[in-house]
């Protein structure tokens, strides 16, 4: 060891020990960052170096069962790109311009910008962006965006509802199969640089959003506007203060049309009221008055109580039960069974109830499904009304027999009345068809599902005879289609205002099914409050229930082909023949020369009146909608061929 190291040792020690104790504090702080504060770190850069920004999925689509759209989406798409980061500038411009039609020039401008970043084309829609979504570029950005639309405006608005700016449903379909059609959202991680500014780098993690499923329901938009139209002439001729509506397969349960007026347009539901939002046919309750004499006819033939053609002493209209006096409409005397329901007596019905027994009649009431949920798939429903037996008074029996002391809801009076149509079945009522997800799954199908059995094939038979009888003699004749049999039953109840039942407000009804055997469709109408003269069932609802079936039967030809064929005795017994002059058509393709001879189209439904002149070689021009009325060339005719006919269309 020379003199010099030991001379300098104690210098040289302290010096080393100095950097051996710096080099382990960055050896011990390096070990802190890199490992046990990496990952609190790591989020730290994330955050300063980095936005996450969610990508919104797109709701799901709403149809009625033919695919019509009743709830979609407007999608646009816009480009943009990092010029700097472009990889495959040629494949792009190439692209962009076959998609959109632009000059290749318009995108060499743009790709030629020194900016870090240019939009290429905006609000595009999804049939011109579909070939370039599948473009694959460092440098290319998209984005997609868009808005709810109901293209039907108020046609099924209140089964629809709408959405809220989140993208959620807080009434009717949108609301109850929220979770299906809003899907999932996606994400996407911006890049920030030191002044705060995002930019997307496709090199940054993203997460694709989910889109929503889609719904198709079971109604039928063409019935839903013929439904909505009626209840609105309808309200407008009675003075009413609403109206509802239902149309239901008897068989299956599945729901053709559902209305309730005054409604709304959900594209703009901040300017309208929001009690106009509700579905009433589903959430409100009423007392339904003589439709609901169905349950006390149903428990006296299933319990064979009374004999069909028992007869009652009606004592000319008026009944006196247990101090409360009854009256009927009408001064009758001696009716059998089914002339009582015929015309509706309620003297008579509530004789038959005495037979019956309050037991059965409330047997049979929950039978039907009143007072308890028909468990649609829709939000807000009512239950309606059914009391106990040990709850009712001295007087109950009378009054629930003539639809009093009971609640009902339009919904559960369709489905009852869709028992008696299919032969005794309580069916679950079902408004959703299917649900399909985004990649063509479909994740739900409707079934028929029968509740319960009411009563026997043979009882709703002869019920069914009875109501045909109310349309064709009784109190719902004006719910009457010539060349048809219709069963139903007419209804008006006073409503119950302040205290006390009023003499000037009420509830008319007409519930009913076509055809009355192997019937395609039941419905039930209701009028609000309609005025003076027009309180009656028979006068108000009996004649929405045909208008509506009428025109259904005349743009629908395949009602017509199950047309029902009924005998000439049976029509002569009936009084219901009528002699036509029939249609004689000449040759469809009779021609001469390029000369056609015009067919007559009079009388048939615009479907086939359209099949049968495009036949002959002729261009059709329709107006209006039901049945032809006329037609211009008039039927014989020769015309050039290719010629236009025009025809007229209207109700009979």
């Amino acid at each position: 060891m020379t003199k010099s190291f030991t001379k300098f040792r104690s210098r040289i020690l302290f010096l080393s020990s100095i950097v051996i104790i710096v080099w382990a504090g960055l050896t011990v702080r390096f070990f802190h960052i890199q490992v046990i504060n990496s990952n609190n770190l790591s989020d730290r850069s994330k955050r300063q170096g980095g936005t996450k920004v969610e990508l919104s999925a797109v709701r799901g689509s709403v149809t009625d069962r033919n695919n019509n759209d009743l709830a979609s989406n407007v999608v646009h798409y816009s480009f943009g790109i990092h010029p700097k980061k472009i990889e495959n500038r040629e494949k792009l411009i190439n692209a962009f311009s076959k998609a959109t039609g632009r000059q290749k020039n318009y995108y060499i401008e743009r790709f030629d910008r020194q900016d870090s970043f240019v939009f290429l084309d905006r609000n595009l829609r999804y049939k011109i962006a579909e070939p370039l979504l599948g473009l694959k570029d460092k440098g290319l950005i998209s984005n997609r965006h868009g808005y709810r639309y109901y293209p039907q405006k108020r046609i099924a608005s209140q089964i629809l509802g709408f959405t809220n700016v989140d993208n959620d449903g807080i009434e009717g379909i949108e609301k109850q199969f929220n979770k299906h059609l809003k899907g999932k959202n996606g994400w996407i991680v911006l890049q920030t640089d030191g002044k705060g500014r995002s930019r997307r780098n496709n090199s940054y993690p993203r997460m694709e959003p989910v889109d929503g499923s889609d719904v198709q329901l079971t109604i039928d938009l063409s019935y839903q506007a013929i439904l909505q139209n009626e209840l609105q002439k309808q309200i407008k001729r009675t003075g009413a203060k609403g109206a509802m509506g239902i149309i239901i397969e008897p068989s299956t349960g599945k729901i053709l049309a559902i209305s309730s007026l005054p409604d709304f347009d959900p594209n703009e539901p901040a300017t309208f009221p929001p009690e106009t939002f509700r579905n009433r046919v589903v959430t409100d309750q009423f007392e339904p008055g003589s439709t609901f004499k169905l349950v006390s006819a149903t428990a006296a033939l299933s319990r064979k109580l009374v004999g069909k053609d028992e007869e009652f002493n009606c004592g000319n209209g008026f009944y006196e039960f247990r101090g409360q006096r009854i009256e009927d409409w009408d001064k009758f005397g001696q009716l059998s069974f089914p002339q009582i329901i015929q015309n509706s007596s309620n003297v008579g019905i509530i004789k038959i109830s005495e037979k019956v027994g309050k037991k059965n009649l409330y047997d049979f009431g929950r039978k039907y499904g009143f007072g308890a949920l028909s468990g649609i798939s829709f939000p807000g429903e009512a239950k309606g009304v059914m009391k106990r037996t040990e709850k009712w008074s001295k007087i109950s029996i009378a009054e629930i027999s003539i639809g009093y002391e009971v609640s009902v809801t339009c919904l559960q009076l369709a489905l009852a009345y869709s028992a008696v149509a299919n032969g005794g079945f309580l069916m679950k009522p079902h408004i959703v068809e299917k649900i399909i997800h985004p990649t063509g799954t479909i994740n739900y199908q409707a079934e028929p599902q029968v509740v319960r059995r009411v009563a026997s094939k043979e009882v709703m038979k002869d019920l069914t005879d009875m109501l045909e009888l109310v349309v064709s003699k009784g109190t719902g004749a004006k719910a009457n289609i010539q060349g048809w049999n219709v069963a139903g039953k007419t209804g008006t109840a006073k409503k119950y205002v302040d205290g006390s039942y009023s003499n000037q407000r009420f509830i008319a009804s007409f519930a009913g099914f076509f055809p009355a055997h192997n019937p395609h469709m039941a419905s039930v109408i209701i009028l609000d409050e309609p005025k003076e003269g027009f309180h009656w069932g028979s006068g108000s609802s009996a004649p929405v229930f045909k208008s509506v079936i009428k025109k259904i039967i005349q743009g629908n030809d395949s009602i017509l082909i199950h047309k029902p064929i009924q005998s000439k005795d049976l029509l002569l017994a009936k009084g219901a023949l009528q002699t036509k002059k029939p249609i004689t058509n000449p040759p469809l393709l009779a021609t001469t020369g390029n000369w056609v001879v015009v067919p007559d189209v009079r009388g048939r439904s615009l479907r086939n009146a359209t099949s049968l002149l495009r036949k002959a070689g002729l261009k059709v021009m329709p107006k209006g909608s039901g049945t032809v009325v006329w037609q211009n060339p008039s039927p014989g005719k020769k015309v050039k061929a290719f010629s236009s006919c025009s025809i007229g269309l209207g109700l009979d």
